[in-house]
């Protein structure tokens, strides 16, 4: 099954400004992201950018760039602009890696995609992980998913859901029994026709309330698989002290 990976990498950022050219033990951030992509089994791997110092930089390692609209609202409508200009057939499958997760397994962006292809009556394909803490379960960054018996999504959360209202009467500070909660990992899979429906739907409230939003396509009756990661998916880069686990990781060899 062919597919293609893309890579959005915004120069901006709030906390982290040109965070895809932060250095990581001599390589730019983007460039550590795409190595790995390039280490799974996509047929494409291009990077999506809204600055040109990012295509040159990207250029200088020789991977495919496409420079993207500076005014795009989020990722996916940056992806859907790289699908049609790319000419992707509208059941070809994009993978919508984070430009700031230069630890990605490569085995995860093959399973997003190997999951999209098998459940054809799903939109979009996503993967979590277990939540063992209650600090990760209390944590509004940490985002919460609730599947149902097929690992659809039922809904998606900053709140600790579903809530576990016996044992928080008794102590909202340990940990219920585990098995129960799980932590979305932001990594997508979808098809090209999917991406050009998405950006002609108005935000959902619900998406606009919790600021996620993969909310927008279950709203409009979108299926998301959902299936457990492979192997765990490393924290991506929002901060300085991210960036400083990333740099200690790799110059261990991890």
């Amino acid at each position: 099954m062919a597919y293609t990976v893309v890579i959005p990498a915004r120069y901006g950022s709030t906390r982290l400004p040109g965070k895809p050219l932060l250095d990581i033990l001599g390589k730019p951030m983007v460039q550590r992201v795409w190595e790995q992509a390039q280490l799974s089994a996509a047929a494409r791997v291009v990077i999506a950018t809204d600055d040109a110092r990012i295509v040159e930089v990207a250029r200088s390692f020789n991977a495919e760039v496409c420079l993207t609209k500076p005014e795009h609202p989020s990722g996916t409508d940056r992806l859907q602009q790289v699908a049609g200009e790319l000419g992707l057939p509208d059941d070809h499958i994009v993978v919508n890696v984070q430009g700031d997760e230069p630890l990605i397994p490569p085995q995860v962006i093959d399973q997003v995609a190997a999951n999209l292809g098998q459940h054809t009556q799903a939109g979009i394909a996503t993967l979590c992980e277990e939540i063992t803490t209650i600090a990760e379960l209390t944590n509004p960054n940490a985002v919460k998913v609730v599947r149902d018996v097929n690992s659809m999504a039922l809904y998606f959360s900053r709140a600790p859901v579903p809530y576990p209202r016996d044992a928080f009467m008794q102590d909202q500070g340990a940990m219920p029994a585990t098995g129960h909660w799980y932590r979305h990992i932001g990594i997508y899979a979808y098809r090209t026709g999917f991406l050009h429906r998405f950006v002609t739907w108005e935000p959902a409230l619900l998406e606009q309330l919790e600021c996620l939003e993969q909310l927008r396509a279950l709203y409009y009756g979108v299926g998301i698989h959902v299936a457990e990661a492979c192997q765990r998916v490393p924290p991506g880069v929002d901060t300085q002290d991210d960036l400083a686990v990333v740099r200690d990781v790799l110059s261990r060899g991890g």
